[in-house]
């Protein structure tokens, strides 16, 4: 249902959604926002087991991708070497309080210089797959103009040395480090944003597109929109509805604009986008909350995914505010990308309920998104309050599968915070670590026997890094790092995963 102007006319009230919108829709190495979450049990949950069945052994098709996943801001650190510009991360953690213990990334895993260990690591877990971001401000430090040569130079090292060791470097182009430049000018609500964002694929494009073959436009374009522009907890920290609408529409069409900006350098490159996902589910089996559930569905997983496969927003909330988020004739047919794979970040569900008629009335958030959303409550939890539900993975991958006729989709993250210190022998005994990804890559091999397209499952991550707002006190990795020395140390978690990929299979027997 599209909004009349005559309706919008009550955007003022719309002010008030932004602190009121539900923050838990947001998944991924974004750990401040779901750390924070309300938690709340569902009246009723799903009765579905959570668990598969750990006992048999499952074998991967041949080809398939066993990879880990990270971002530049999160492990690069170097941030004003080489003529890098200064990016929204920069800025935001020099800001105190905006980050946990004051951390920063100015260091981070200092990956940088270290990048050689890092594949190091990759050879010794058997990985045939890195999923890892450009920083643009590295390549453009005003978001504009002629590439960084040092810039360029230190990604195609990086590119060279991943397929001398027979490992496909898969790149994500934007992965949240917005120049700062371009927020000065108004940042993702400014429309002008999506031209530069084609601007700089076309340099990456031409810069590595003769090697690599593997590209994602994004990563989670609604959480870095939600939290950056609406919720305030990430960088650049802004709080505003109509920012977070304006920003949602830009990053639309620089997903049509990069798409196409891409192809035009590289046609027969794979390009997608990595989703953040969180399957939903109904608190009960009222036939509200099941409308709740499939409303939460469109928002969570939906709203960037469909305007580029479908050329339209789907119908997530009360109503389309076309004005706020100033959507012009031509601009569906702008968004529309027809994605080469669909990359699906995954960590855990969402509970979903419908808000009773007074609550809407009443509340803002009722009315522009009627749906009360809460954390799963029956699984173990991690060390950073996620719910471990293997089933959320499976639900997803079929859902999308069936949906979008059968997509070849690529895991590109799934993972947990578990925060193990070495032994005294120095061993990283992480076997909760090895627990999830045994069930979950369990669920995604159910899937795919199911009939889903899935070519490969991306870990995060490599190694323990600067987790955003939650700066170095949750730690994802496979690899241990002691951000003191730098010092990596393979956990028993990396070790099993190397024997899964060495195997290309998932089995009792691998410990």
């Amino acid at each position: 249902m599209r909004l009349t102007r005559r309706e919008f006319a009550h955007s003022t009230l719309l002010a008030a959604a932004a602190a009121a919108l539900p923050a838990g829709v947001f998944s991924a190495c974004s750990v401040s926002s779901n750390a924070a979450r309300t938690g709340g049990s569902a009246a009723r949950s799903s009765l579905r087991v959570p668990q598969f069945d750990t006992n048999f052994e499952v074998t991967f098709p041949r080809n398939f991708y066993w990879g880990t996943a990270t971002a530049a801001y999160q492990i690069e650190g170097a941030w004003k070497e080489d003529g890098k510009g200064e990016s929204i991360w920069d800025r935001f953690t020099h800001a105190p309080g905006k980050i946990k213990n004051n951390d920063t990334g100015d260091v981070a895993c200092d990956s940088y210089h270290r990048w050689r260990e890092d594949i190091a690591l990759m050879r010794a877990m058997n990985l045939n797959s890195y999923r890892f971001s450009i920083s643009w401000p590295r390549i453009q430090a005003s978001g504009s103009g002629p590439a960084n040569l040092k810039g360029v130079d230190y990604y195609s090292r990086l590119v060279d040395a991943l397929l001398e060791a027979r490992i496909r470097p898969f790149v994500t182009l934007y992965h949240w480090d917005l120049p700062q430049a371009l927020e000065d000018v108004g940042g993702w609500p400014n429309r002008d944003t999506a031209s530069r964002f084609a601007d700089y694929v076309e340099v990456m494009a031409r810069a590595l597109g003769d090697r690599v073959s593997d590209w994602m436009l994004f990563n989670e374009p609604l959480a870095f929109t939600y939290q950056g522009y609406l919720e305030g907890s990430h960088a650049p920290g802004r709080k505003s509805i109509i920012d977070f609408l304006r920003a949602s529409h830009t990053v639309n069409l620089a997903q049509g604009a990069g798409f196409h900006a891409l192809k035009a350098v590289r046609p027969s490159t794979r390009v997608g986008t990595a989703f953040n996902m969180s399957a939903c589910e109904p608190a009960t089996d009222s036939e509200e909350d099941r409308l709740a559930a499939e409303r939460c569905h469109t928002f969570a997983n939906l709203w960037f995914l469909e305007p580029a496969l479908k050329g339209r927003y789907p119908k997530a909330l009360s109503f389309l505010p076309e004005t706020a988020m100033r959507i012009k004739a031509g601009d569906f047919e702008k968004m529309r990308a027809p994605l080469d794979f669909i990359g699906i970040n995954l960590y855990y569900r969402t509970i979903a309920a419908a808000p009773g008629a007074i609550e809407r009335l009443s509340h803002t958030q009722e009315w522009l998104f009627p749906v009360k959303m809460t954390d799963g409550q029956q699984g173990p939890k991690t060390d950073n309050g996620w719910e471990v539900w293997p089933r959320a993975l499976y639900d997803i991958v079929t859902r999308v599968s069936r949906d979008f006729s059968r997509p070849q989709i690529e895991i590109t993250e799934s993972g947990c915070a578990y925060n193990d210190p070495p032994a005294v022998n120095g061993a990283i005994n992480d076997t909760r670590r090895i627990a999830y990804h045994r069930q979950y890559l369990q669920a995604l091999a159910q899937a795919m026997a199911d009939g889903a397209d899935v070519r490969g499952y991306h870990a995060w991550s490599l190694i323990d890094n600067f987790e955003w707002a939650e700066g170095f006190s949750q730690r994802f990795g496979l690899a241990y790092v002691d951000f003191k020395t730098q010092q990596r140390t393979i956990k028993a978690s990396g070790r099993w995963f190397a024997k899964v990929a060495g195997a290309n299979r998932v089995s009792p027997q691998l410990t």
